[in-house]
């Protein structure tokens, strides 16, 4: 009787909870505009023929659009399995006024800190003699990314989270003067409480701390008030985009980014969020292997304004911004070239998955790439498989103990069609990969936060390290090298053994990817 009345709690205190309560009012708002809908179609026969007539438009205008064709055809085929429903929906998608606010007030405010962040043209023209290539992918990251390439001072790369954790820490102790968080995911836990912890100390030493968090990812974590309480011990607390219960194009617009700057001279990204799982301290999926890395000196800036631009995006005053330029920077001399950057997926550009696309297109012996998730669009399984066809070594590491089923089961619709092109798939045996590096030629390399699937290329705000010429390329090929001890190969006939339920999954998965 004890057990059953514990459970009424948990289940009424389930119910209760505002997320649920999130969740509830999507869902009833999902199922009114379906139930309005069939009975305007069933019982107003010219409704029913204005809306065909707007699907046959809209199914006109989708495919000439210049959208990626891997977004447009899940759009057609639900327009033609649920075509009155399908065409409401896609409008209700594309006429979000929230959204194209948004958009214009994000656009502002990136168009006026480009000043604060100016680029030497002998580094650029350095890079071009270093390598023309690398020199072409930067100056399009400068002029559609927004952010410059820098001498890279002192980088350097963490393997695993736990080291990344370490580093972060003894960072935070040493600021002076401003602390800036941004990460997807803070939830309560011993990484959280030991981080806490610092940023109330240089808080009350008069340090400038700021916490920047997304609305979905966060929101499930923690509290309700939880952040509200620390406004009253000196950290300023915002969140991005908070998650409502409206149906919106923008709620798919979360904020993925993972970065920590300290003093405008030390950055840190990568693939850790602020979750025991992340440093091992919590199994949830095996053994989590994770990473990123710390840029200091010019680069650290590029942090600090991609930062401030979210932070105060509604502020049109830039002089703020100047305020935080940093009193010193780093002094050791240059290993290579480093240019921080910062994808947004209401600008049209897709930078991240470009970087990708370059670096593979223009690989002469390998490109490894580690990934959590991949669900790559038609242009980036082309690339790799041509690359591979080319004699390029591609290999891309994955988990073998996935976070989420369904992004797993559409990952192995992949497979097939990698393998054979000759790339070479490696699943990390002991758990989850989240890491998300990249290495080639020992020349270029990105560390950052950008999946190998839809919803970095295309619907959520990341960022990234891209490297030219730096020792830590070689750093990440290393582990990466090392890593495949722990992996298994996947070869063709495991795809081959695979159930056809599972096959279907996948495949339907694979449809619908883009949408989501």
């Amino acid at each position: 009787m004890r057990k059953m009345r514990r459970f009424l709690r948990k289940l009424v205190r389930a119910l209760l909870n505002r997320n649920t309560l999130i969740i509830l009012l999507l869902l009833i708002q999902l199922v009114a505009l379906a139930l309005v809908v069939t009975f305007l179609s069933q019982h107003y026969l010219p409704v029913y023929m204005i809306l065909l007539a707007l699907d046959v438009v809209l199914v006109i205008y989708i495919t000439n659009t210049s959208e990626n064709p891997s977004y447009k055809i899940p759009w057609l085929i639900a327009m033609m399995v649920i075509p009155v429903f399908a065409g409401l929906a896609y409008l209700l998608v594309k006429t979000d006024i929230g959204h194209r606010v948004f958009k214009r007030t994000y656009e502002q405010k990136v168009q006026s800190t480009r000043k604060c962040l100016p680029e030497d043209p002998h580094t650029a023209e350095d890079l071009h003699k270093l390598d023309p290539a690398c020199a072409g992918l930067a100056a399009y990251l400068r002029d559609y990314g927004g952010f410059p390439v820098y001498r890279n001072r002192q980088a350097e790369f963490y393997p695993i989270g736990e080291e990344m954790f370490a580093a972060m820490k003894q960072e935070i102790r040493k600021a002076k003067h401003y602390i800036f968080v941004e990460f997807f995911i803070i939830s309560m836990g011993q990484m959280w409480d030991e981080l806490l912890d610092l940023l109330k100390e240089r808080a009350q030493a008069g340090v400038d701390v700021r916490i920047l968090y997304d609305g979905f990812g966060t929101q499930f974590m923690m509290p309700k008030k939880y952040f509200s309480d620390l406004e009253e011990i000196g950290i300023c607390c915002k969140v991005f985009n908070p998650f409502k219960p409206l149906l919106s194009s923008s709620q798919n617009n979360r904020d993925h980014r993972k970065i920590l700057v300290i003093d405008g001279n030390v950055a840190f990204t990568g693939g850790i969020n602020i979750a025991d799982e992340y440093i091992n301290q919590k199994r949830r999926f095996g053994h989590w292997k994770d990473g990123g890395m710390i840029c200091r000196g010019e680069a650290a800036w590029s942090f600090t304004v991609m930062f401030l631009q979210l932070w105060e995006m509604e502020q049109a005053d830039t002089g703020s911004i100047d305020s935080f330029l940093p009193q010193e920077h780093a002094g050791a001399a240059y290993d290579g070239f480093i240019q921080p950057i910062s994808d947004s997926p209401v600008d049209g550009e897709s930078v991240g998955r470009n970087v990708y696309l370059d670096i593979i297109n223009n690989a002469r012996e390998y490109v490894y790439i580690m990934t959590p998730y991949l669900i790559p669009d038609h242009e980036i399984v082309t690339a790799l498989t041509l690359a591979a066809k080319k004699g390029v070594d591609v290999r891309l590491m994955t988990p073998h103990i996935p976070d989420k089923w369904y992004a797993y089961r559409t990952a192995w619709s992949y497979y097939p069609e990698l393998l054979k092109g000759h790339v070479r798939i490696f699943e990390y045996e002991p758990g989850f990969v989240h890491a998300k590096n990249v290495s080639s030629d020992d020349k270029v390399g990105v560390v950052g936060t950008i999946n190998l699937d839809y919803r970095s290329f295309y619907l959520q705000f990341e960022c990234a390290c891209v490297l030219y010429g730096c020792s830590v390329v070689q750093d990440i090929r290393k582990e990466f090298e090392k890593t495949l001890g722990k992996c298994i190969e996947i070869r063709i006939e495991d795809c081959e053994q695979l159930s056809l339920p599972k096959r279907i999954i996948g495949w339907l998965l694979r449809i619908f990817a883009p949408l989501f």
